[in-house]
């Protein structure tokens, strides 16, 4: 697929789902004073930030080092989505939550896995491979994203009680479906390049 920087930008913030990471934060920051939980969450997106950078910068050597494709990427990336489009749309009851962290958490599991999951990693392996000359569109991509990310997240207790939460886990199914479209489309392109490949072999 040939992403643009608009498209890219849009399936980040898909991906990264700070509207989903709403609960996961909240339940995380529970016993965190609330003067400084708008600073744990800048904190933590800003780690979040740089895990993904880093990966766009050796994205490369690490596909090399694996001996992977881009075309087993990009199956692989669209099965991933897949997945965790599925868990957005039929999310299972206390299990986004987790449990209730004691103390300030750090890295896990607010930036890791929350924001720079397996999926976020794999786009922007995937982001990087297909188009290295663009890597500076890309990392703009990412900036929004993680910019996006923390308005949402610093804002989340004000978005609960001005929007209701039947209107965030409406907005949440529907972030799911459209992932589920962009997931499917990857793995379709995927498989047809496959195919093309077996054929002229």
């Amino acid at each position: 697929m040939n992403y643009t920087f608009a498209s890219a930008t849009i399936l980040l913030i898909l991906i990264t789902d700070p509207v989903g990471n709403i609960p996961i934060f909240a339940n995380a920051l529970r016993s965190v004073p609330p003067e400084r939980r708008a600073w744990v969450i800048l904190r933590e997106v800003l780690i979040a930030f740089v895990l993904l950078l880093t990966f766009m910068f050796v994205g490369d050597s690490f596909l090399r080092l694996m001996n992977l494709s881009e075309l087993s990427l990009q199956i692989g990336g669209g099965v991933i989505l897949f997945l965790i489009a599925l868990r957005m749309i039929f999310p299972q009851p206390g299990v986004s939550d987790g449990p209730e962290m004691l103390g300030e958490p750090l890295i896990v599991p607010l930036a890791v896995p929350s924001i720079a999951g397996p999926s976020a990693l794999a786009t922007v392996l995937l982001l990087v491979s297909q188009a290295p000359e663009r890597r500076l569109e890309w990392i703009g991509a990412l900036v929004i994203t993680m910019a996006v990310s923390a308005v949402v997240l610093v804002l989340a207790e004000r978005i609960q009680r001005i929007a209701g939460e039947r209107f965030v886990v409406a907005l949440e199914r529907l972030m799911g479906l459209v992932l589920v479209a962009v997931s499917i489309e990857m793995m379709l392109r995927g498989i047809k390049t496959f195919v093309l490949q077996l054929a002229s072999a």
